[in-house]
């Protein structure tokens, strides 16, 4: 499986891959958190994590699965905790502004509203609608991280996409990119 995508060589030492990779966790933390901040905390939490536990890690398997799935139990954690403490996240879409071109401006509000838009969904749904759509994990990678059976990250997917499609109406072409992803 050398070369394909997330694949990282094994020559590679723990904290090499760690290192390479935390783009792609800034990301999934990011859509996962809608905020930059609470996502850099939840990278952070995972690394800390993945280095204190590295003698689990099996070797031969793939890093970026294994560190995603860290990601997202330590952000399942802290909802579950946010629930029985009844605390609100920060909301992050009030402190942006710009003062670029018009173009520039407008993918801000675009996305803005989609960001708005996957914090209304399932934890779940969304955090297997990033997996396949923005990380382009295939199903089954996407299942072994959420560990859950593929069947189940497709009907997560698709019930995320309607959610999607229902709250932001014509405005995305959401489809052509989810074709795409269930193509894998």
């Amino acid at each position: 499986m050398a070369g394909g995508f997330g694949v990282v060589p094994m020559s590679l030492s723990f904290n090499d891959q760690l290192i390479a990779l935390l783009p792609r966790l800034r990301r999934f933390a990011r859509g996962l958190t809608g905020s930059a901040v609470e996502a850099d905390d939840l990278v952070q939490s995972a690394c800390e994590r993945a280095i204190s536990r590295s003698h689990q890690f099996q070797e031969g398997t793939r890093f970026d699965s294994w560190m995603f799935r860290i990601v997202q139990t330590i952000w399942i954690d802290r909802l579950r905790s946010r629930d029985v403490r009844k605390e609100e996240p920060e909301d992050e879409a009030a402190h942006i502004g710009t003062n670029a071109p018009m173009r520039l401006a407008e993918a801000r509000l675009e996305l803005a509203e989609v960001s708005a838009a996957l914090a209304t969904i399932p934890a779940e749904q969304r955090a297997a609608l990033l997996l396949v759509t923005v990380e382009g994990l295939s199903y089954k990678e996407a299942a072994q991280v959420a560990k859950v059976p593929v069947g189940t990250i497709m009907s997560r997917l698709a019930r995320a996409r309607i959610a999607l499609e229902a709250r932001l109406g014509s405005k995305a072409e959401l489809g052509r990119s989810w074709d795409n992803a269930a193509a894998k």
